[in-house]
């Protein structure tokens, strides 16, 4: 219980708390990219919600064509990172992430939620649309090469070949989930391990 007017704060507030209860460190600290883990295929509504919510956001989506038992064939739009949301907030304010319906947890160590690069989102969200990309089975193995051009250019990836075509598999290593994108062979230099 705190009274103000008497300057009775119990000693057990801790750093980065006012006397209002408030956090102040988070309202200084900028706001990172966290790999939010949902329920099964409620990927979009946690968007949705984190819309509503005013909760910076990233939910890549592919296009993948599915065939009915009456035989129609439609588009369907599938979440690339399957039951996993990109929020981009504040580490003092998860709370407000966790509170979404349909999120089970920020992906972290323990008890503490990681932050992701970046670097690696900005790279996704710039550079997924202009690319044909699709879901791929997580990697580990394989010769690594660097995209050197493009709005991807700078991430590493494990080049793999897919018919005539050259893919980079991006991996995002915290949540193990990887991404194939389609790449022209002038654009890749390779890693040295």
């Amino acid at each position: 219980m705190y009274v103000v007017n008497e300057q009775h704060i119990p000693g057990d507030l801790g750093a980065g708390m006012s006397a209002s209860g408030a956090l102040v460190s988070s309202a200084m600290e900028s706001p990172k990219w966290f790999a939010v883990y949902t329920t099964p295929r409620h990927e979009k509504a946690v968007a949705r919600h984190f819309e509503f919510r005013a909760i910076e956001s990233f939910l890549p989506l592919y296009t993948e064509m599915h065939r009915w038992k009456n035989g129609c064939r439609v588009n369907v739009e599938q979440p690339l990172f399957p039951s996993y949301v990109f929020a981009r907030v504040g580490r003092g304010v998860t709370t407000q992430v966790l509170s979404v319906p349909g999120v089970l947890l920020i992906v972290g160590s323990g008890r503490e939620p990681l932050a992701l690069p970046d670097f690696e989102i900005e790279a996704l969200r710039s550079g997924l649309p202009l690319r044909r990309f699709e879901p791929h089975p997580y990697l580990v193995v394989g010769e690594k090469a660097r995209i050197k051009s493009g709005p991807l250019a700078g991430m590493v990836g494990v080049l793999t070949r897919k018919k005539n075509n050259l893919r980079v598999v991006l991996t995002l290593e915290l949540i193990m989930r990887s991404v194939a994108v389609e790449v022209d062979a002038d654009e890749l230099e390779r890693v040295n391990a």
